[in-house]
């Protein structure tokens, strides 16, 4: 059995092989989430709570992998990690579009307000979210660093501010915005978006996401052992897709086309020309 051992060591440390992981860890729970959401808001708020519910466990599952992480040697740790920031990632994600953690303020915006006005009103319909998501940015950080290097912490890490760039660059303005994806719970949103060609904060975005990719290509070229070898590239391909998805809010690109097949037909939406900042990825 050991050569065979030894082959699984090696498919687990190529580099290549973690950003394909990545990938379809990516595309396929972001599609699942899509999915469980669109299903739910077809049966109405119950169903919304009880699949919240339901998945409790793969929330569970994550927080028990992120603290096992700690404890594992070699390639495999790296993977538990990844796969523990996305299991609990996915949860809130699932609880926010689902609209049963969100914010206090379920309101359309009116036209024409003052910007401070306009930002107060968009912070109030995602604030319990993203509190709790800095809540378990922080949890997480104080359950594993301890340990060293955790690639949960991390994982989670990049999602995180990802989410924030992508959600300020929503606020301020972009190009492509649409409502593909977008629940019945949270329809209010779309109102405290804005299009436009360009805003001052989408260069900034760009440049320090590209930074961050660089960065963990560099630690990969430098790493010391097979478990850093794994990490880095899976850090490197998510902070990859999450420049992507950036790009995907002012190109032309049909984005939507990678999960739309895999949905049951949308609701009827009277809302045009908007989308929501969770239309796609993590």
């Amino acid at each position: 059995f050991e050569p065979e051992k030894t082959r699984t060591r090696d498919v687990l440390t190529d580099p290549w092989i973690a950003a394909l992981v990545a990938l379809f860890a990516w595309w396929f729970s972001t599609g699942a989430i899509l999915c469980l959401v669109r299903f739910a808001d077809h049966r109405g708020p119950g169903a919304a709570r009880v699949a919240v519910i339901l998945c409790l466990p793969f929330l569970a599952l994550g927080v028990w992998g992120a603290v096992a992480e700690t404890g594992l040697s070699g390639a495999v740790a790296p993977y538990v990690g990844f796969g523990s920031a996305l299991l609990i990632w996915g949860w809130i994600e699932l609880a926010f579009l689902t609209g049963i953690i969100t914010g206090p303020n379920v309101h359309r915006c009116p036209d024409r307000v003052p910007e401070w006005e306009r930002f107060l009103r968009a912070w109030g319909t995602i604030a319990y979210h993203e509190m709790l998501l800095a809540g378990t940015l922080a949890a997480l950080w104080l359950l594993t660093r301890s340990e060293g290097l955790s690639f949960a912490f991390w994982t989670f890490a990049v999602l995180f501010f990802a989410r924030i760039s992508a959600k300020l660059n929503l606020f301020l303005g972009v190009r492509k915005v649409n409502t593909e994806f977008l629940p019945s719970a949270l329809a209010h949103l779309p109102s405290h978006f804005r299009i436009a060609a360009m805003n001052w904060l989408f260069p900034m975005s760009i440049t320090a996401l590209s930074f961050a990719v660089a960065c963990w290509l560099e630690r990969l070229a430098g790493a010391a052992n097979t478990a850093e070898v794994a990490g880095f590239a899976l850090l490197a391909a998510i902070t990859a897709l999450a420049l992507l998805e950036h790009w995907f809010m002012v190109l032309p690109l049909p984005d939507e086309k990678l999960w739309r097949w895999m949905l049951p037909a949308p609701k009827e939406i009277t809302q045009k020309n908007a989308r929501p900042e969770d239309a796609h990825g993590l």
